[in-house]
């Protein structure tokens, strides 16, 4: 059985909620775009390239009940919904992405025909090419396997690869099959996996209760590790790569991923371990100059301070909790996307002439 966080149906969409798991496996429906913009933000969705595909899907499910007396209206609705959306988590830079796509897509549509008689011809062309996003996503992230299992296979100094990965980057964070491990699932099934240790990740274990689940369901020779143990598994234990997911990549290669990223790249660098970063072209934001300007998302005190409603500090301590890090294009070893891996210092120039 394929493990499926999104399941989605014309009309009907409803997400596996990742808040509960490991323990317990419950969908529940969104209706609307309330309700999209709440499983987004309260984390119960997560992963950059999964939260840009349920926003569009959560788009598509309310403009698939709703009637339009004109395009101007649909318009409207379009832009209303994707803006309400986009304020839900602001570091994830597929979420615009998507926004961005399907509004000047209807947008265009209406130009062509402004006609009453349109709107229902613009809306089912939204919702196909929504859905389409869907399909897209899952291609491109086997081909992000491909390309990055080939790429790391390419450098081993042994017969077999122990790699290194952080949070969940894999069939639970995308519309399926996955980034960084994605590449790992790619590494195994060219029988070249030795084994891959994950971190916890906390402060909220997406490592420990997600990538665990994943890779427990798919049968891999994997290892959970503490955060604080990542330095020490490099020194002793003959790490062959790193691979992690992105939320928001630079121009330049800088890279917004989860919490704890750039700690890994530092010791990475120190230890002579390549450090891939696994994302579709999507999450590459080449608007931004370096990783300076990316906004990073800070997270209530109360996710820090508690673990599954059970508190571990004491009331009223101090707390800082960004979701987020920034690590430095020159840690980089590459930036595997579904086009091929590409270094920081030429990753711009390639997908400029690519976007062309």
């Amino acid at each position: 059985m394929v493990l499926e966080a999104i399941s989605y149906t014309r009309g009907k969409l409803r997400l596996l909620n990742q808040l509960l798991l490991p323990h317990e496996s419950v969908y529940e429906e969104v209706r609307n775009i309330e309700d999209g913009w709440q499983a987004i933000r309260q984390m119960k969705v997560r992963g950059a390239p999964a939260i840009g595909i349920v926003a569009a899907l959560t788009v598509a499910v309310e403009l698939h009940a709703r009637t339009f007396s004109s395009c101007e209206e649909l318009v409207a609705f379009i832009e209303q919904s994707f803006s309400k959306l986009c304020t839900s988590r602001p570091t994830a830079v597929n979420l615009f992405r998507s926004a961005d796509e399907v509004t000047a897509l209807c947008k265009k549509l209406v130009a062509e025909d402004l006609s009453s008689s349109a709107v229902a011809a613009v809306k089912e062309k939204l919702i196909v090419h929504m859905e389409a996003m869907m399909k897209k996503d899952v291609e491109d992230n086997k081909a992000i396997g491909e390309f990055g299992a080939k790429k790391i296979i390419e450098g081993l100094s042994s017969a077999q690869a122990t790699m290194l990965t952080h949070c969940n980057t894999g069939s639970l964070a995308t519309a399926g099959y996955g980034t960084a491990l994605g590449v790992v699932r790619s590494v195994a099934s060219a029988g070249k996996l030795e084994r891959v240790f994950f971190t916890e990740t906390r402060p909220y274990l997406q490592g420990a209760r997600l990538t665990a689940y994943e890779l427990v369901h798919d049968k891999l020779p994997s290892t959970l590790i503490p955060d604080s143990s990542a330095a020490a598994l490099m020194r002793t234990r003959g790490v062959s790569a790193v691979v992690v997911g992105a939320d928001r990549v630079a121009a330049n290669g800088d890279t917004a991923n989860k919490i704890g990223t750039y700690q890994l790249a530092v010791a990475a660098k120190l230890h002579g371990v390549p450090f891939y970063v696994a994302a579709p072209t999507t999450s590459i934001d080449l608007s931004l100059a370096s990783g300076d300007e990316i906004e990073i998302e800070e997270r209530p005190a109360e996710e820090l301070r508690n673990v599954r409603g059970v508190s571990i500090a004491p009331d009223g301590v101090a707390c800082w909790n960004p979701a987020f890090d920034v690590t430095p294009a020159g840690f980089i070893a590459g930036v595997i996307t579904e086009v091929g891996v590409f270094a920081p210092a030429e990753m711009n120039t390639e997908l400029i002439a690519r976007r062309k």
